[in-house]
């Protein structure tokens, strides 16, 4: 799957996977997709529950060697 925007949240600790996931967010149109990616094994707890509280949709998640890429189509 294509993505509009990346976000290289790599080596970063919580919370900063979504407060940065947060502000790129912000600035895209509804549904453009978000591609962060990040180290942090939180980060699969967090993001999923940032997105389904902020009204956005984890689309996909995939590991790429200690990696982890998180898709996120922006809500309304």
């Amino acid at each position: 799957m294509d993505w509009d925007v990346e976000s290289d949240c790599e080596g970063l600790l919580c919370p900063l996977p979504v407060l940065r996931a947060r502000r790129v967010l912000a600035g895209m149109m509804p549904g453009q997709v978000l591609c962060v990616r990040a180290t942090d094994r939180m980060a699969a707890v967090d993001l999923p529950h940032f997105c389904a509280g902020a009204g956005h949709e984890v689309l996909g998640v995939r590991r790429e060697g200690l990696v982890d890429i998180y898709l996120i189509r922006r809500g309304a």
